[in-house]
């Protein structure tokens, strides 16, 4: 079960850590850092906006380096640090419960604030309170951005892991859904299981349905986890139903209707 654990560390650490300091290879992020150079000169409150985990906290932390970073839904302890600090980063401002209080204080007590937000917010007193605001595009829009991330989150992975594989890249799609978020996560597990061995395999598989078994069709439900892997790497490699249905010892009817019954996933 050793493979399992190690999966389970690698997601966690995936998921926990900072993605990755500010990667400036795009036109975009080579804007998007100009822009932040210039607020570590400014004595001005900003306000970065952007999709997750497209770089805003990296960069806000890159132009208050010694800045206490709050969660805008952490109300109490925000509200108790602004009393307390000359600057401040504020991440998520969208889900802060009462935008109004904050900027009130942030003015009465003259702090230097660095703000993130998912997304663009209409509020006249944000409006005067931050005086720069800028977006990052999310990484399906700086796709040179994605080709450096991949290199520096395989380089994590082969110091985590304590191997020194190459990273394969053939067959590799990059997971952009939550941008490094999910591209680290992706690169992660993948580099894990590259050399993974069947029984290792085995060990993932008994794992995860030692969870779900217990009702009278657990086979036929969870069949789809051995065919849709084996469907889709056949078909990726024969380029075609009729050389992958002789190669499984399969009826090509009996694949056409098992490629049917599984579409949702192929």
């Amino acid at each position: 079960m050793m493979v399992v654990v190690v999966l389970m560390v690698a997601m966690v650490v995936a998921m926990a850590v900072d993605a990755t300091s500010f990667i400036t290879v795009s036109n975009a992020s080579k804007e998007a850092f100009k822009t932040a150079t210039l607020l570590k000169t400014l004595n001005v409150n900003s306000l970065i906006t952007g999709e997750a985990g497209v770089g805003k906290k990296s960069l806000a932390k890159y132009i208050l380096p010694d800045a206490p970073v709050l969660d805008a839904s952490n109300f109490d302890e925000l509200l108790t640090t602004l009393e307390s600090s000359t600057q401040i980063i504020i991440t998520n401002l969208q889900d802060s419960p009462n935008l109004k209080t904050i900027v009130d204080n942030i003015k009465l007590n003259d702090i230097r604030v660095i703000a993130t937000s998912n997304n663009h917010l209409n509020n006249d007193s944000l409006d005067e309170l931050f005086s720069i605001k800028f977006d990052i595009p999310p990484l399906s829009q700086r796709q040179e951005d994605v080709e450096a991330l991949v290199e520096v989150f395989s380089k994590e992975a082969s110091l985590l892991f304590g191997v020194q594989n190459e990273f394969n890249l053939e067959n590799f799609i990059p997971d952009l859904t939550k941008n490094s978020n999910s591209l680290k996560r992706q690169v992660m597990i993948s580099y894990l299981l590259q050399d993974i061995q069947d029984v290792e395999l085995m060990d993932i598989m008994e794992n995860y349905l030692s969870s779900k078994l217990g009702s009278n069709s657990d086979y036929r439900n969870h069949l789809y986890l051995y065919e849709v892997p084996l469907i889709r790497a056949g078909l990726y490699k024969f380029k075609s139903q009729l050389k992958l249905s002789d190669k499984l010892g399969l009826n090509r009817n009996t694949l056409r209707k098992k490629i049917a019954d599984n579409k949702d996933y192929l």
